[in-house]
């Protein structure tokens, strides 16, 4: 099964098999919800496989996504016409080169002048052509997939590279996503996961959120993922918005703006941390028969605050670990601790039957 997304902090890319082989051995699963989608590689999976699937977040990004895997359906003739006019564009200096293009790495800037400029034509080009949405977010989706393939970056856009990564050497080409025929019914949300799971019912609902990293020590805005990946808000929305700092982010992603609660750093007046009490909210309010979470070793919960949200609402069904170094899955010994305490990166997921 082949999925596509951008680099990015968190990606499900390494632990599809895994999610797939805990769902197939569910009965009676047909609808299913990607709760917190991302770069959608879990919802392209799940519609692979003939579920049908809802792919829910709050990024502009992410809803241009999962409408190019899930609800686009003209032909790739149709796509590939347009992307090579586009690629054909003569580039020029515009509001991405000012703010995101530089000649010298000194600059720190993410892109290299050449490809903002080809970015500038193209991104103004595809609002001329007045494309149906559907079709406008195969070409976006293959603009910023162009775009990654340049960047002199770490994977995000909070600081950028003293010297050129080999890559932005490359010069900006796009091509068209490897989109699979739709045999489903699907839905692209762009909002609250609240909202969403208040209003729907499904067989299976999956959730990855951004828990938040447990460095104290990290400011807020650091690990928001609005704040990571600015510069594709941007692109999608064209709105030249209002910058600041070194790296050039959009005003609403400072460290005063709220993006998600499950992003939270702080405790409440309880010494709980509020991240995890949204967590506990969101499995007692959603309405599916099953419950699919993945957990990160690095985020804030111990594995107590997991287990006792989980039987507050239901029925713990099973728990597999994942280790990415040998890149294989068994059974979690259960005990008060994470059992990586040699420290090491580890990815849990949590199967529950409400």
């Amino acid at each position: 099964m082949q999925t596509e997304g951008i680099k990015y902090t968190g990606s499900k890319k390494k632990i599809i098999p895994y999610i797939v082989q805990i769902i197939s051995e569910l009965e009676h699963v047909k609808t299913i919800l990607d709760g917190f989608s991302g770069t959608t590689r879990v919802s392209q999976a799940f519609a692979q496989l003939g579920y049908n699937t809802t792919a829910n977040d709050i990024s502009h990004w992410s809803e241009v996504f999962a409408t190019c895997y899930l609800k686009s359906n003209h032909s790739d003739k149709y796509y590939q016409e347009i992307i090579d006019y586009l690629n054909n564009l003569q580039g020029f200096d515009g509001w991405f080169t000012e703010n995101y293009g530089a000649d010298e790495a000194e600059n720190k800037r993410p892109f290299q002048r050449k490809n903002t400029q080809k970015l500038d034509a193209i991104r103004e080009e595809i609002d001329k052509l007045d494309l149906e949405w559907e079709d406008k977010c195969v070409i976006l989706t293959s603009l910023i997939y162009a775009l990654d393939k340049v960047d002199s970056t770490l994977g995000h856009f909070v600081a950028y590279l003293k010297k050129w990564a080999p890559r932005s050497h490359n010069n900006l080409l796009l091509k068209l996503p490897k989109r699979f025929p739709l045999t489903t019914e699907n839905e692209v949300i762009r909002g609250d996961i609240f909202d969403t799971i208040a209003n729907n019912e499904y067989d299976l609902a999956y959730f990855d959120p951004p828990y938040g990293s447990n460095n104290e020590k990290m400011p807020p805005s650091r690990v928001r993922y609005a704040s990571y990946y600015h510069i594709w808000t941007t692109v999608i929305l064209n709105d030249r918005p209002k910058l600041f700092g070194n790296a050039n982010r959009r005003e609403d992603t400072r460290d005063t703006k709220s993006v998600s609660v499950f992003e939270e750093f702080r405790k409440d007046e309880n010494g709980h941390f509020i991240a995890i009490q949204a967590l506990r909210k969101l499995i007692e309010e959603t309405k599916s028969k099953y419950i699919l979470l993945s957990y990160s070793s690095g985020g804030r919960a111990t594995k107590d605050e997991l287990f006792q949200a989980i039987n507050e609402n239901g029925k713990l069904l099973n728990i597999v670990e994942i280790d990415y170094q040998h890149n294989v899955m068994s059974n979690m010994r259960w005990s008060n601790e994470w059992v990586n305490s040699d420290g090491k990166h580890k990815e849990y997921l949590f199967l529950m039957e409400k």
